[in-house]
């Protein structure tokens, strides 16, 4: 795309955004905003917001310091000295134990659990148009609950089974819901609707795998249905971050392709997109990365549905912001943890438990406006 088709797609996007916002009266096309910054040749540009870097760079900020609490504060209180000596293996054995063994898997497994749901929520809503378009309200993440039950209950498999039952669950129920919705293309609301449906039929198959288990099976299969990032080890944050690794910079190559796709299918055809395999792709991702997190912790509610949306909100962008959301989830799920860790000790409250009520709360709110911007 050369610098000239560039700026004309972002001016069209936002003014599109702008003119199709539900609720509200059509209006002029704003001016672009943003430097524009290019390779030399010309061939490549992108487009630079400072709100959006400035947004960006607060989150991090934000990270960095939810991060230095996580680690310093707790049963074992820390100073920042200390968290820094035992990080670079110059603290004290306890110290080194405490940050190194107990802390810092189950927080790096927040962050990665955290910004995989919030990407593969920025995707799914996204590609449907829809603020409900979210693995958990759609079903993915049940499909992928639903793998790991199988797993747990009937092969008796171990953490890697569980894991891998888990991504098969999520594959699984997206390729069944693509079954469904074919011939009729990937439209929003059509999606959401028949994910709901999807989603309410797997809650059932897990209530009947959980009755026929054993009473142990049936402890530690409601346990990890509760989402949790408690006893988490090197293993489960090297499992979710090789998967973050490898899946987050595919779905940021993909973005700019991803923002062409929110304009409409003819558009982004114009623009010379693939759009059906664009989808297939961006779908894929999305819902790896739903599969993996919750493989790891179980399901974990509400980030991948609000977090996408408020880090459009506050960077004000008319595209998908992923890095930004990524980012947001992080920080959400790792303050939650932070929270239930130090407001609810020494009881043990499951993340999944803190983040589903705020999640029930946020759902309950967002469906309230929509309505009323639907009777706008």
């Amino acid at each position: 795309m050369t610098p000239v088709q560039d700026s004309a797609h972002e001016a069209k996007h936002e003014a599109q955004h702008e003119a199709n916002a539900p609720g509200d009266s059509p209006k002029a096309p704003r001016a672009v905003s943003g430097r524009v910054v290019r390779t030399r040749a010309g061939g490549v540009s992108l487009r630079v917001r400072g709100r959006v870097v400035a947004v960006t760079a607060a989150l991090v900020v934000v990270l960095v310091a939810v991060m230095g609490v996580t680690l310093a504060t707790g049963d074992f209180p820390l100073s920042f000295g200390e968290v820094v000596q035992a990080l670079t293996g110059n603290g004290s054995p306890l110290a080194d134990f405490v940050v190194n063994t107990l802390r810092m898997p189950r927080l790096l497994t927040a962050l990665c659990v955290g910004a995989a749901l919030a990407v593969s929520g920025a995707i799914l809503q996204s590609l449907t148009g829809n603020p409900l378009g979210s693995p958990d309200i759609i079903g993915f993440t049940n499909g992928a609950a639903v793998g790991a039950l199988i797993v747990i209950v009937v092969l008796h498999g171990s953490m890697a089974q569980i894991a891998g039952g888990a991504l098969i669950g999520g594959l699984a129920t997206a390729f069944a819901v693509h079954l469904l919705m074919l011939g009729r293309g990937l439209q929003g609301f059509r999606l959401v609707v028949m994910g709901i449906g999807v989603s309410a039929l797997l809650l059932a198959v897990n209530s009947y795998l959980i009755t026929r288990a054993t009473f142990q099976e049936a402890l530690e299969a409601q346990a990890w249905l509760i989402g949790s990032l408690g006893n988490r080890l090197w293993m489960h944050a090297g499992a979710i971050g090789l998967a973050v690794a490898v899946l987050l910079p595919l779905a940021f190559v993909l973005s700019r392709r991803l923002s062409m796709v929110e304009l409409g299918d003819t558009t982004a055809m114009a623009l010379g997109v693939d759009v059906s395999r664009t989808r297939t792709v961006l779908l894929v991702i999305s819902v790896a990365l739903a599969a993996f997190a919750t493989a790891v912790t179980g399901p974990i509610w509400f980030i991948a549905l609000a977090a996408p949306q408020v880090a459009r909100k506050i960077t004000r962008s008319s595209g998908p912001v992923l890095l930004s959301s990524a980012l947001m989830g992080a920080v959400m799920l790792a303050v939650s943890d932070l929270a239930v860790q130090r407001l609810f000790a020494p009881a043990l409250l499951p993340v999944g438990t803190a983040t589903g009520c705020v999640g029930g709360l946020y759902l309950i709110w967002l469906l309230i406006n929509e309505s009323r911007k639907s009777r706008a």
